[in-house]
């Protein structure tokens, strides 16, 4: 349970640390995610991983779809009707009841808002009694997948002013919000009225803790029982605590280099060849992240049906990497930066510290291509800056942290990042062939040979370069029981969770 708050040591330790008021029997939660607003679009994934808000559908830990706050669901023989059966005696947090009329309207909230549900081919979203009944212009197998992503969550009336902009967070979760203090804070307590098992420790927080020395100190002293988001070193450090258990599993997410390649210095595939071929990734896996090996493709072996043992994996090799740059006309001026036409191969990188591992790579990628000649500048900010630059042009390389599994069917993912133009995935690159075979793939057409098929696209033109597949770690108190990490990071599992006896 929570210890008294240190806040000589923290202070000494800190340069800037947060206060956070927490009671006793306070399940306390840190991660390094600010929330932005009651807002779905945009901070809408903490809400449901603290069990506030619902979507109609679920995911298991292994991504088989499962009933949320629909029962059922069933599409007709042309693929363009669906039908979803709504739970019985659902009641928002403010006492008013889940509806199909209540539904519709946050479905085309959401659907208005950026998202995976603006982008697909919805013609009418209606309610039915004790129903929604969703219309498509064209078969979308994947559908119900889309309908378990966050920003799909089913918020009361209340919680949207006149205009669809969020206002508060009134769901129908296991947990009810009793204060919200954005950037930094949320605290929620047990819903009586909840339609499903009530949660046995009654009262949780969350805090949004930038600065991952502070997150990683919050563990060790027992300040927070849960906290997310731990570099390597800290956890090697935490390994060795008898208070505390790092947990780890495989997750779908993949390290990786977004290329902008519309770049003139990066539109060619064998540039992009290149500054794979010069990344050591068992290198980066096991001396920065801790990890057993680096990527050797896009997706995991955890994104059952795209990762292809037929693909033949990347590598690492400087002197090849040199002479793909050599073909391409570069050469190497005094300094050893490589030029053509006058100008220099120099790119910047932007990235971000939400991740603390992200600028740690950034620092052995920049001294990784300078072997191969490419100058590269590390910009460390902001995570927004990523879409903000894919949309107006000005991003050259990113390395981010790319989630195949926030719509549990990795096809929403892929249709969005690599045909739909969607700002953490490719950037000024198209294939036909490709397009053509996620879109069958989301009517429902072909299977794991199609999948193979267009995850070799990508593993040859590499309009993304991988480097790593994530190891998700959670440091968590002994003082609690029950804990489980969702490889899908849908929910943090609060609901399930005891103090231990």
């Amino acid at each position: 349970m929570t210890q008294p708050f240190l806040k000589a040591a923290f202070a000494l330790a800190c340069l800037a640390m947060p206060t956070f008021a927490s009671a006793e029997g306070t399940l306390d939660v840190v991660a390094q995610f600010e929330i932005q607003a009651p807002e779905p679009s945009t901070s809408g994934f903490i809400f449901t991983r603290m069990g506030v808000a619902e979507t109609l559908v679920n995911a298991t830990p292994d991504g088989k779809l499962v009933p949320g706050l629909a029962t059922s669901w069933k599409v007709s023989g042309d693929g363009l009707s669906w039908i979803f059966a709504l739970r019985d005696g659902v009641l928002f947090h403010d006492g008013s009841a889940m509806t199909a009329a209540t539904v519709v309207n946050a479905l085309e909230i959401a659907r208005a808002k950026p998202g995976p549900l603006g982008g697909l081919p919805i013609t009418g979203i209606a309610a039915e009694e004790g129903a929604v009944a969703i219309t498509l212009s064209e078969p979308l197998a994947a559908l119900p997948a889309f309908l378990a992503e966050f920003r799909s969550q089913i918020l009361s009336p209340a919680s949207y002013a006149p205009d669809g902009t969020g206002i508060a967070i009134i769901g129908t979760g296991p947990y009810r919000i009793t204060q919200m203090e954005p950037p930094l804070s949320l605290d929620a307590t047990a819903f009586a009225d909840y339609w499903g098992a009530a949660p046995h420790i009654t009262d949780v927080t969350y805090s949004g803790v930038s600065r991952v020395e502070t997150r990683a100190l919050m563990a060790e002293t027992g300040e927070a029982e849960f906290v997310f988001g731990l570099d390597p070193a800290s956890v090697s450090r935490l390994n060795t605590l008898d208070t505390v258990d790092v947990l780890s599993v495989a997750i779908p997410r993949t390290l990786l280099i977004k290329v902008n390649a519309g770049h003139p210095f990066l539109s060619e595939p064998d540039a992009r060849r290149a500054l794979s071929l010069a990344i050591d990734r068992n290198g980066i896996a096991k001396a920065v992240l801790r990890y057993p090996d680096g990527a050797d493709q896009l997706f995991p072996p955890s994104v059952a049906g795209w990762h292809s043992d037929a693909i033949e994996p990347l590598s690492y090799n400087v002197e090849a990497a040199k002479t793909l740059l050599s073909d391409l006309g570069w050469e190497a001026g005094s300094d050893g930066i490589l030029a053509r036409n006058g100008e220099r191969f120099a790119v910047t990188l932007t990235t971000y510290p939400d991740r603390p591992e992200l600028p740690l790579v950034a620092a052995v990628l920049e001294q990784q291509f300078r072997t191969i000649g490419v100058e590269l500048t590390i910009n460390t900010t902001n995570s927004s800056e990523i879409p903000a630059g894919h949309q107006n042009g000005s991003l050259d390389l990113g390395l981010i942290a790319r989630n195949f599994s926030l719509i549990p069917d990795p096809i929403g993912t892929v249709l969005s990042d690599y045909v739909g133009n969607g700002d953490w995935g490719a950037m000024n690159w198209e294939n036909a062939e490709f397009a053509t075979l996620v879109r069958g793939l989301m009517r429902g057409e072909g299977g794991d040979a199609q999948r193979a098929a267009a995850a070799a696209i990508l593993q040859a033109e590499l309009p993304i370069i991988p480097i790593a597949w994530y190891q998700q770690t959670l440091a968590v108190s002994d003082e609690v029981e029950g804990t489980a990490i969702d490889p899908f990071e849908r929910s943090f599992g609060l609901q399930d969770i005891r103090w231990a006896e």
